[in-house]
């Protein structure tokens, strides 16, 4: 075992990620079983115990027969779907491709998004020159095509702000020092980087190029008009001071993943809008919601400067974030729609599929530890012929949550009140009430808890749908997860989930663990990647994922940086079919300090979109700022801060990316 395995998380926790650490506090106080509880009852807590390691833990997911094909392919790799040379660059200052590919920088923090946007100057920020430009710490990127894969909409969400890094002279901001150092301009600031950013980008002889001036060019902040539509919309709970029809709302927070739906709209998710709402929680409404929902919070200073984010100013604007937003990026002056349909969580993604029927299916997942999965089907068909028939599909729909049971299948269990426990007396008293408090209505339905669901993906080519599990490592011995038999798991892992007969709108599934994550050369793991996966080919914590036009499955993390593996973030292949299933390649690499986030191919393959997030962040005890950064990627130049960045992947001399 390397000693880099499990090192202990370093000492200094700047307050982006202090505030993210509070994914790591499981708040599900049911008594449902975990994933961990099922699989146990699955495969036999004994063995589990034992160890269940080398082939026999591999047998979980591989069979025998695949098992000897996969070590030829290891000497071979004639049956390699992904035949590019594995990259194996260790953790430096900059981004890493496999051989054969180029990674070029195509837009970061600071450059101009809007027309007449001004120059990124670092020391003279201002909001209004923020609300211009792009935003921070980017996440998910969908690609929208005008004319062809050589030309279209980028769109791009950011999620958070790392004040250490943005400001000079500013040095850590958290809890512990009250945020002592934020301003009412550094918090403007800060807001205007949050949201979203649409830009058009076209491809030339000099590779991908940012589109200037373009009309479709458009900032989305903390600020921007917002529409409620939905089952909760107009409801008690949504109403403010500022907005007592409870219709009208001001920016999205903390969007992490996202889609893109057949009609050509951005689907952007909010996930950890508990942040940013400040206050006690003595004294305000439903204590037990706001308790499972981490709020309020003491994560920033932005309730300091604006009403809003005091809860005990104005108690129902939380109710307002958690929700996925759908946004016409052909039109900058639309409003924007956060769909309360799907519900209220802190939203990973929003990964969708045609089904066979015509309904539009989206699945999600709830990223925090001992949370779900769920499923969102419309009640209306997509109108492929007329894409402005959708324009309010998701305002009609039925909100699922997933139950895995022990011997291999599952159930969706809709949330829909007056049915099963879901009344007023469990607090239920409407639709709205469930939508709201989407979690609490899960707990009652029994629903499975999971290690912090992330980003859920539909392979097109097989119709599976793989959920990432990224990791937790508060599990006690009695709630042993499938990823290894400790009672801490650090490294993560993927389950793959089978519609019954390919219906994505059906009860029923069926679900297999696709790989368990972590080093499989270290017994006490039980890390089950196929026996082909070389030393550099495996990883933990899956986050974000992406499949290509031909069925492959690229698995983008979060973790490995602050110390889970000893390797940097990055992307990696992964083998979900045949002779080589459970078979992990590394393909790409982020800065130290940096996540990696937003996997996005266009239609032929040919580029692969991916987002630096946080680069430089500290990690393993180096206190990173912003005028001592471990690393100033990609600029590198002296007094520029790192900046996070999405890079266009394409292979040399043209083809399909990963060929």
């Amino acid at each position: 075992m390397s000693s880099e395995s499990f090192r202990s998380q370093p000492f200094f926790v700047p307050g982006a990620r202090a505030r993210e650490a509070g994914d790591d506090v499981a708040t599900n106080p049911s008594d449902a079983p975990t994933l961990g509880d099922v699989v146990a009852a699955r495969y036999g807590r004994r063995d589990l115990l034992k160890g269940l390691l080398g082939v026999a833990a591999i047998s979980a997911t591989v069979s025998p027969l695949a098992l000897a094909a996969a070590r030829r392919a290891a000497a071979s790799d004639e049956l390699a779907r992904f035949p590019f040379p594995e990259l194996t660059a260790p953790p430096d200052e900059t981004i890493h491709v496999a051989e054969g590919h180029r990674a070029q920088v195509l837009i970061s923090w600071g450059d101009p998004v809007l027309p007449g946007a001004p120059a990124f100057d670092p020391k003279a920020q201002s909001a209004q020159a923020q609300a211009q430009q792009f935003g921070y710490n980017n996440d998910f990127v969908g690609f929208i095509p005008l004319d062809g894969p050589d030309h279209g909409l980028l769109v791009v969400n950011h999620e958070y702000t790392n004040e250490e890094l943005m400001f000079p002279g500013l040095g850590n901001q958290s809890a512990k020092n009250g945020f002592s150092g934020m301003t009412r301009e550094l918090v403007d600031i800060e807001m205007a980087a949050h949201g979203g950013a649409v830009i058009e980008i076209r491809r030339g002889p000099e590779g991908w190029q940012v589109v200037p001036g373009s009309k479709y060019a458009r900032r989305i902040t903390a600020e921007t008009p917002i529409m409620l539509t939905g089952p909760a919309a107009g409801t008690e709970k949504l109403r403010t001071s500022a907005d007592p029809d409870g219709r009208n709302v001001k920016g999205m927070l903390n969007n992490c993943a996202g889609g893109v739906t057949p009609w050509g709209t951005w689907l952007t998710c909010e996930e950890n809008f508990n942040y940013y709402f400040s206050g006690k929680r003595e004294g305000l409404p439903e204590p037990e919601m706001l308790k499972r929902y981490g709020l309020p919070t003491s994560a920033g200073a932005w309730g300091r400067y604006h009403d809003r984010f005091d809860m005990n100013k104005e108690p129902n604007e939380a109710n307002r974030f958690g929700w996925v937003v759908e946004i016409d990026p052909f039109d900058p002056a639309s409003t924007p729609k956060k769909r309360t349909a799907m519900g209220r969580f802190k939203h990973e993604g929003a990964a969708n599929v045609v089904n066979t029927d015509g309904r539009f299916v989206v699945y999600q997942g709830d990223d925090q530890k001992m949370e779900h999965v769920y499923r969102f089907v419309t009640d209306a068909k997509v109108d492929a012929a007329n894409p402005a028939a959708n324009r309010d599909i998701l305002d009609a729909g039925t909100l699922a949550v997933a139950v895995f049971r022990p011997d291999g299948s599952g159930e969706w269990r809709p949330l829909v009140q007056g049915e099963g426990p879901l009344t007023a007396e469990n607090g239920f008293a409407s639709q709205a009430d469930v939508l709201i408090n989407v979690r609490g209505a899960a707990s009652h339905l029994g629903a499975t808890k999971m290690d912090r669901p992330e980003d859920v993906e539909v392979n097109p080519k097989t119709g599976k749908v793989y959920v990432m599990l990224t990791a937790n490592d508060t599990r006690t011995e009695a709630e042993i997860e499938p990823a290894n038999p400790r009672a801490k798991n650090v490294f993560g892992h993927i389950v793959e989930i089978t519609p019954a007969g390919g219906d994505h709108a059906a009860k029923d599934f069926a679900w297999e663990v696709l790989v368990r994550c972590g080093d499989p050369s270290v017994a006490e793991v039980g890390a089950t990647f196929s026996p082909a996966t070389t030393q550099h080919g495996w990883f933990g914590n899956p986050d974000n994922c992406a499949v290509d036009g031909a069925g492959r499955l690229w698995v983008a993390t979060d973790g490995n940086s602050r110390g889970s593996t000893g390797r940097t973030d990055g992307v990696w292949g992964v083998e979900t079919e045949g002779p080589g299933r459970g078979t992990a390649k590394r393909f790409f690499s982020v800065p130290i300090g940096a996540e990696m986030c937003g996997p996005y191919f266009t239609a032929d393959d040919t580029t692969f979109f991916v987002a630096v997030q946080h680069p430089g962040e500290s990690e393993d005890g180096r206190v990173s700022t912003f005028d001592d950064p471990s690393t100033r990627w990609p600029d590198f130049k002296d007094g520029t801060p790192p900046r996070p960045s999405v890079v266009a992947i394409t292979r040399i001399g043209g083809g399909r990316v990963g060929t």
